[in-house]
């Protein structure tokens, strides 16, 4: 017996077998923040200012924005003030940060430097999810819906350098998600989670162009994009990343991934799909525009949903909320 298990590993290696074993895990944990037990409940967004290696991390139910050391793991500041955050913007240029405030109904505009609120953008309830045009400074806030008793959204635009609110475009459903922007065209992609389906909207014009439904799974809630190769990702909670062909709208595959997907992050660089779901996190790589392999199931803990990759640190980040006797941590990835 000893004898045929050493022929069969000599011929896995033959095949390949022994060097795949030896390939680095694409994510090594290298750091754990720790949290106190008073903070509670899910989180929904991260934010980072590279240049003052501080981490913006949004516990919905702590009503605060917490700020961290990147290097040392240290809560350096708590920015109350914020009944429920969701989304942020670090705009290092203007020394501004950007929290949309859910229970509120409002984008609160804080001072980066000293965190005073400086201003609010009124808006509907629920302001959550945004996209940022660098280009001219605009940023796209999905707010209302069911939370004000409508059967359509808003995507309100603020010019963040005004501090204004600018325009509303209306969405016919009461429940958006994550959007992105296109930098080569004015395309904006918004997850209609409410028809299960992506609104592609002209920033321009200010109006839907198309939509396309979503039929290879079910809610969508999280969103990537690769421009260069014209590849539009929707990460839905029932377990799937379906890929879309963004100059058609035509839907390709669907990559299976563990239920309860919240962020989804591509890295052209590296050619990646990063989906953080409830406990994992799935790591695919593109072998080209129609075709990715399952690099990794990275174990991360229970509702462990929200994340952000930052390539400029090679660095990770899932945030894990309080669950039984453990309290709430960041944990940190090394990304090889």
């Amino acid at each position: 017996m000893r004898k045929r298990l050493l022929i069969l590993a000599t011929m896995s290696a033959a095949l390949g077998g022994g060097t795949r074993a030896q390939d680095p895990a694409p994510l090594k944990l290298v750091q754990t923040f720790k949290l106190s037990s008073d903070i509670k409940g899910n989180f929904d967004h991260f934010a980072i200012d590279v240049k003052t290696n501080r981490l913006f991390a949004t516990p919905e139910g702590y009503k605060a924005v917490l700020v961290f050391d990147v290097q040392s793991g240290k809560l350096i500041h708590t920015i109350r003030g914020i009944e429920k955050p969701h989304a942020i913007l670090d705009r290092e240029d203007v020394h501004r940060l950007y929290v949309t405030d859910g229970e509120a109904g409002e984008l609160k505009i804080f001072d980066s430097t000293n965190y005073e609120l400086l201003s609010t953008v009124k808006l509907l309830l629920d302001a959550d999810s945004i996209g940022y045009d660098p280009e001219t400074k605009l940023l796209y806030i999905d707010n209302g819906g069911g939370d004000v008793h409508e059967t359509y959204s808003m995507i309100s635009v603020v010019d963040t350098t005004s501090g204004k609110k600018v325009a509303d475009m209306k969405v016919d459903g009461d429940t958006l998600e994550a959007m992105r922007l296109e930098k080569s065209s004015p395309r904006m992609y918004v997850n209609n989670k409410a028809k299960n389906q992506v609104e592609v909207i002209d920033r321009n014009k200010r109006e839907i162009v198309a939509s396309w439904p979503v039929t290879k799974s079910k809610t969508n809630v999280a969103m990537a994009l690769d421009e260069a190769n014209h590849r539009l990702f929707i990460a839905c909670r029932a377990g799937d990343i379906v890929v879309f062909d963004a100059t058609s709208g035509k839907e390709l595959t669907a990559l299976p991934i563990t239920k309860g997907v919240d962020d989804l992050i591509y890295d052209g660089a590296s050619r990646r799909l990063y989906a953080s779901a409830d406990g994992n996190v799935h790591v695919y790589e593109q072998s080209d525009p129609d075709h990715y392999k399952l690099l990794a199931k990275v174990p991360t803990g229970p509702l462990g949903r929200t994340s952000l990759l930052v390539p400029e640190l090679n660095r990770y980040f899932v945030a894990v909320p309080q669950h039984g006797t453990e309290n709430a941590e960041i944990l940190v990835f090394e990304v090889h």
